[in-house]
């Protein structure tokens, strides 16, 4: 069983303390995972997964900072997974299965090829959402990433209700 969403929160947060635009970055992400996650209809476990996964998407960042002197996504999803399932043991989790997966979208949340699953898709479309809304740069490519990375009907949905389209 996975611990609640509040916990997961306060131990993101706390892992992130001082850093407060990560932690509205993840909190924005499980926003709308979980919303997404619920209109498309997802297992009650697989959407646990996926709103856990998000809310600890990030976690590595202050880690590949530290290690390589970059945030780049490439060193996210190097040091994320290891940091997700030591906060998660610490939240008294034992579901290897959940661990595991969790592990997995965040290892890959910045690698949009061979997407296995609709947690794994989701957890893409809410992150660009937020990333396309933080930062101004990427919305000229927007359209571009609406057509190459959106497969969800709610994602679409927010993507145009964001976009005004």
């Amino acid at each position: 069983m996975l611990p609640t969403n509040g916990a997961v929160i306060a131990a993101m947060a706390d892992y992130n303390r001082g850093d407060a635009p990560r932690i509205n970055h993840a909190l924005k992400v499980y926003a709308y995972a979980k919303s997404i996650g619920e209109q498309e209809g997802l297992l009650e476990k697989e959407q646990a997964i996926l709103e856990t996964a998000a809310i600890l998407h990030d976690i590595g960042i202050h880690e590949s900072e530290r290690k390589y002197g970059s945030a780049d996504g490439r060193y996210q999803q190097i040091e994320g997974p290891d940091i997700a399932e030591t906060l998660l043991h610490g939240l008294g989790c034992k579901d290897k299965d959940a661990i595991d997966r969790i592990r997995f979208l965040i290892a890959h949340h910045h690698t949009y090829t061979d997407v296995d699953g609709l947690d794994y898709r989701i957890l893409i479309e809410a992150d660009f959402l937020v990333n396309l809304d933080e930062s101004p740069s990427m919305r000229r490519s927007s359209e571009e990433i609406l057509r190459n990375h959106f497969q969800t009907g709610a994602g679409v949905r927010f993507w145009k209700a964001l976009f005004q389209l």
